[in-house]
């Protein structure tokens, strides 16, 4: 094998298996992947050590993908209850899962997860760092932070979310913006609070010459995480996060030419009014490298909702260039979430995903929704149910209230509009009031 990362076979013209499979199950020419992946508008996480992967393309012209957040905290170490969240999420169709386990030893939680996930694994070193290094925050070196990438990249890990866009120069940007929210990315204010405590640079930043290095021997993806995020509609846009986006366009050429393949990170919360233009921002900015966005939320004011908030943000987002949704559950704000939590953040990411798709014309996109139609105009509810992306769901709902007739749910009953005209058109008549 003569070439270390995907993105260094592409350039080389090789076609790697997992860009063959890739091209697969996008429906295109194995040579459209290759370029893609070459010109660094698709990504194609895929550890060397994760032997269980099945691997995806996230970037421009493919199907919208979506993450899965999962892991322990100190108030919910259940490793069993984290791992049944797995099983859900590879069920329910995540393409990838990131652990953002935060306490303790995390690494036995990582190790299995990656043992046994055809879904690509993504970690947030910085949040693993105190638990792994058993030090105080301001107490961790610059070499410490290298060595838990090393770690997650031994291991196995596809894909790692590194805050080396924040700067002693964009906090003091941030500082100025006086913002509502201040800071929300939790690996940010981590960054920002070692930063202010030490008095040094941003380690991933003065150092990311190494981060590529480590993560180029591995094959791991970066993942440039925009630690000045928004967090608030309110914070949307402002200068704290356009200036952090300016660094990461220029770090995602230096990751290029390290032949290290690069996902650069996206708002968390905005006003409907503002995505699209950040969109295309930041594919202008990061020279259209694929963009993995965190919703947006398109309001601040329904917790217990936010998966609502995050898939119509997202719809909007990946309809206008976002490649990648993190799914938000309804606990957003609120807790860890529960396995129905899951579930319910990962359909709406589904959701917004597809509807996307469908938006942006992506080839077989729309088949299945004209199969399900199909099925609907036929009343072939079992056909409705294999196609639902919650067929299990779809069918609880029909079957909870039975009606007399059962080409017809309880809705319409005998008046359902579907059989009325079918019956009409193949010339019978109808009637309503009979029992």
């Amino acid at each position: 094998m003569n070439y270390k990362t995907q993105k260094e076979a592409a350039k080389k013209g090789i076609l790697t298996k997992e860009m063959e499979i890739v091209a697969g199950k996008e429906s295109l020419e194995p040579q459209k992947i290759i370029d893609l992946i070459a010109s660094g508008q698709v990504a194609l996480p895929a550890n060397k050590n994760h032997t269980a992967l099945s691997p995806e393309g996230i970037g421009g012209g493919l199907r919208t993908k979506i993450n899965v957040n999962l892991g322990i905290s100190k108030d919910c170490k259940d490793y069993e209850k984290e791992f049944q969240k797995v099983q859900l999420a590879l069920h329910y169709g995540c393409d990838a899962i990131m652990d953002l386990s935060n306490y303790g030893k995390t690494n036995t939680f990582r190790r299995e997860l990656i043992r046994m996930s055809p879904a690509m694994i993504g970690t947030v070193p910085m949040y693993d760092a105190i638990g792994y290094l058993e030090k105080e925050l301001a107490d961790i070196t610059a070499e410490d932070f290298l060595k838990v990438i090393e770690a997650h990249a031994k291991e196995g890990v596809d894909f790692m979310t590194i805050h080396a866009g924040i700067t002693r120069h964009s906090v003091e940007v941030f500082k100025s913006t006086k913002r509502l929210t201040n800071i929300v990315s939790r690996g940010g204010s981590l960054l920002f609070a070692w930063m202010e405590m030490t008095g040094n640079e941003n380690p991933f930043y003065e150092h990311y010459e190494k981060v590529l290095e480590i993560l180029r021997e591995y094959d791991v993806t970066i993942s440039l995480g925009d630690a000045l995020r928004p967090g608030s509609t309110h914070d949307s846009s402002d200068s704290s996060q356009i200036s952090e986006l300016i660094e990461l366009g220029r770090l995602t050429k230096e990751a290029w030419k390290k032949d290290v393949q690069v996902i650069v990170e996206g708002p968390g919360h905005m006003a409907i009014n503002e995505i699209a233009a950040n969109m295309v921002l930041q594919k202008r900015l990061c020279h259209n490298a694929p963009f993995y966005v965190l919703g947006p939320l398109v309001t601040d004011i329904a917790p217990g909702y936010d998966h609502i908030t995050s898939a119509i943000g997202g719809a909007i987002a990946a309809t206008n260039g976002a490649d990648f949704l993190c799914y938000v559950t309804p606990a957003e704000h609120l807790r860890l979430p529960e396995l129905e939590d899951v579930k319910e953040g990962i359909i709406a990411s589904r959701i917004a995903a597809h509807a996307a798709d469908i938006a942006k014309g992506l080839p077989g996109a729309r088949a299945v929704d004209d199969k399900m139609s199909d099925a609907r105009r036929r009343l072939d509810w079992e056909e409705m149910f294999s196609l639902a992306i919650d067929g299990e769901k779809a069918r609880r709902y029909y079957e909870s209230v039975r009606t007399a007739d059962d080409h017809s749910c309880s809705m319409c009953g005998k008046m359902c509009a579907m059989n009325t005209t079918n019956l009409i058109l193949e010339g019978k008549n109808i009637e309503l009031n009979t029992n």
